[in-house]
């Protein structure tokens, strides 16, 4: 198995664009769905408002391979496996037949249906291309019958296909790749027909679908940025303001100008670009540059204040995001009330591959190589900065590691940055654009800092009323996405699951403080769900407590509205034997449930206290998202987002004094190690509902339930976060 995923990476990343569109390499399906249509033709589209590069999801080689153009990237989460699983089911190919490559960039072809643009975010690929990936597979399979049907001069409905093989009761057999030529001059079906899902060999099977890219990436041989070297390339670093807002107001570059490799030094709208020969020259020259910052339009704050002013403003009503029955008069009324602050901190994303390019400008013409995660911003921004025209400028997406959101920028800066530093040099050179780990702690676009004061009341062993004020910065302001995402003024990602809480409550409101602060913030593993979900998760547990309901059957019974939440919750009581379960002395539990990007996940944690902080033994967790397209990755994706969720919400925040950030490298930013991993149970829960993503829900509800567990031994609901502060120091 591992010989075959190697040749299959190497075969992919060997397949010129070219080459695809000869009709000799093979077959090549253009599946191209407009948003909500079903229309399909041939090769490129007739009409595009953009001029692009014609190409298609789908390669049938004259050797039987199957490769299949990913249109989201591959960074960890599993799309190329995906992908393949979908086309593979209703081609009825072998699994060891599929390969799978990135998508060049084309915002027609491979648009993501959520967004309109191709981009890979919201743990939306399998959501927007169950559908759309599977009429590929489809549509192929019939033109490959039709093709061996004519050469066999046998009706098409009496052949079959089969792990590949396309068959006919006569004996005659032969693989895809006999049939590619002929079936290439074949229109593409408009509405083929897709399999009754108790027909599935592949979908939502177990352990019958391997991943395609583990192989090259245990083995070395997946190509990632850092691995690109080409002749004569430069690689560049970037000095910035350690202010952000800060701009260049002079520098002196003569003692890193005298350091060995250095090519050039030039100032560039986001600092001073250092070109060398080679990492290490690059980034010694501009330890020695000289630069006057000026931070006149500077945000000089540190965390400490901000959080004194945030503090402050939750203490007063904000704009009304929801309001249901009459909050004020239920209080009023009396009963046991509860009340709660949450404090959450800028959080980095941290991903294990810092921020980088690699860019070729010619004077004409531009090629970009690099993880991007929004190709049709990016390819869009390059060609802008470079003034050429977008079919003058090819970006490349090429495997990535990790991003958590860091690479779908709202204001696409990486991509600017690249450009920029291209064009500072001039034509006819390749450069290297590389952020160290520091650059990318201390350069910003964080989970944004936020304040959630809580008010409720129980009264009668009933949760009365419930009120939420949020103070926190938006992320789309501004931003592309502001029309998509605001709502009567308010970024919806700051407040999303505040406002719809799962539980019936008669007396509710929700209202938010939106603030204005000059650190770059984005959107981080599951968006405003990863505040909003302990901050609901926490307070409903103590709201329970108060009433005397067990943690479970409260929740329960307060879910009559909300079938899926209690369908996981009840999953997960039964895996974790919540009811009679036997702890060992100094343990408890505590459960969450959140939904998040139309998944929803619940999950119990057991945990002991030690000296050092909360030790989490083991998690049950039980997930919902639909059609379970490949149950072992969704299975990986939940235990990579406890562990995730769990090292940040323990140990991790980013913070500033006078406006510089402190935190800087994984010394000072911990996170979870792997002996701290803890013991990890995952129930799929089976559903007939359309799928739906599992990159990010796994994050949001293991915060809570550690909180909840730690109720349990008598310790109070971690108010701020991190639940062990300074353990990096």
């Amino acid at each position: 198995m591992n010989i075959h995923i190697k040749e299959s990476i190497t075969r992919s990343s060997a397949l010129s664009r070219r080459s695809l569109l000869k009709g000799g390499a093979g077959l090549v399906i253009g599946a191209y769905l407009a948003r909500g249509g079903k229309a399909f033709a041939q090769g490129a589209p007739a009409a595009t408002s953009v001029n692009i590069t014609p190409n298609t999801f789908l390669v049938i080689a004259p050797d039987n391979t199957v490769t299949v153009l990913c249109k989201h990237i591959e960074f960890g989460q599993g799309p190329f496996t995906g992908m393949a699983t979908l086309v593979a089911e209703e081609l009825d190919a072998d699994w060891s037949q599929m390969r799978a490559d990135h998508a060049p960039s084309n915002p027609v072809l491979y648009k993501n249906l959520l967004f309109g643009v191709q981009g890979t975010g919201g743990s939306s690929a399998i959501a927007n291309s169950y559908e759309q990936m599977r009429k590929v597979g489809a549509a192929a399979r019939e033109m490959l019958v039709a093709a061996a049907a004519s050469e066999w001069n046998v009706p098409a409905s009496e052949i079959t296909v089969e792990n590949g093989v396309i068959k006919h009761p006569s004996g005659k057999q032969s693989g895809f790749g006999a049939f590619v030529e002929k079936a290439n001059q074949l229109p593409v079906p408009a509405d083929p027909k897709l399999k009754d899902p108790s027909q599935f060999k592949l979908i939502g099977k177990e352990g019958v679908v391997k991943r395609l890219d583990s192989a090259a990436k245990s083995n070395g041989s997946a190509e990632y940025t850092l691995d690109i070297h080409e002749p004569d390339m430069l690689t560049v670093v970037v000095a910035r303001s350690p202010r952000f807002g800060g701009t260049v107001a002079s520098f002196d570059a003569t003692a890193a100008k005298a350091v060995p490799g250095v090519v050039d030094i030039k100032q560039v709208p986001t600092g001073v670009a250092v070109y060398a020969r080679g990492f290490w020259p690059a980034k010694t020259a501009r330890d020695l540059l000289k630069i006057t910052w000026d931070d006149s339009k500077a945000e000089k704050r540190g965390t400490a204040q901000l959080l004194t002013e945030f503090r402050d403003l939750a203490k007063t009503p904000g704009k009304t995001v929801k309001q249901e029955g009459d909050f004020e008069a239920a209080m009023a009324r009396g009963g046991r009330v509860v009340e709660a602050e949450f404090v959450f901190p800028y959080l980095a994303h941290a991903a294990m591959e810092p921020l980088n390019g690699f860019i070729k400008w010619d004077g004409e013409t531009a090629s970009a190589r690099y993880g991007s995660q929004f190709p049709t911003p990016d390819h869009a921004t390059i060609a802008k900065i470079l003034d050429l025209p977008m079919e003058k400028v090819s970006l490349k997406t090429i495997l990535a590691g990790g991003s958590f959101g860091r690479r779908a920028q709202q204001t696409v800066h990486v991509a600017a940055e690249l450009a920029e530093v291209a064009k500072a040099i001039g034509p006819g050179k390749s450069v290297k654009l590389v952020w160290t780990r520091e650059d990318d702690m201390r350069g910003g676009y964080y989970r944004p800092f936020s304040v959630h004061r809580m008010r409720g009341v129980v009264r009668d062993g009933k949760i009365e009323a419930w009120s939420d004020t949020i103070v926190g910065q938006s992320i789309m302001k501004g931003s592309p996405f502001e029309a998509m995402t605001f709502k009567d003024g308010m970024d919806s990602t700051a407040y999303e699951g505040s406002n719809e809480i799962p539980y019936d409550v008669a007396n509710f409101k929700c209202d938010l403080h939106q603030v204005d602060v000059g650190v770059p913030v984005l959107w981080w593993r599951s968006v405003g769900h990863t505040h909003t979900g302990y901050a609901v998760e926490a307070f409903v547990d103590e709201l329970l407590e108060a009433a005397g309901k067990d943690p479970v059957e409260g929740r329960l019974e307060l879910m009559g509205k909300k079938p899926r939440h209690a369908g996981v919750l009840r999953a997960v009581a039964e895996l974790s034997d919540w009811k009679n379960a036997k702890l060992d002395p100094g343990r408890a539990r505590g459960v969450a449930v959140v939904e998040s990007f139309n998944t929803f996940v619940a999950q119990v944690v057991e945990l002991s206290m030690t000296e050092e902080g909360p030790k989490v033994h083991k998690v049950w967790c039980a997930v919902d998202c639909g059609i379970a397209v490949n149950p072992d990755i969704i299975r990986a994706q939940m235990e990579g987002g406890i562990g995730f969720g769990l090292g940040h919400i323990l140990y991790a925040d980013v913070t500033m004094e006078d406006g510089r950030v402190t935190t800087g490298n994984f010394d000072n930013y911990r996170s979870l190690r792997i002996n701290e991993m803890p013991e990890i149970h995952v129930t799929v829960v089976q559903s007939s509902e359309k799928p739906t993503g599992v990159g990010e829900p796994g994050v949001p509800p293991i915060g809570p339930a550690v909180a909840n567990a730690m109720a349990k031994l008598g310790q109070t609901r971690p108010r701020q976060l991190p639940i062990v502060p300074g353990a990096s120091a």
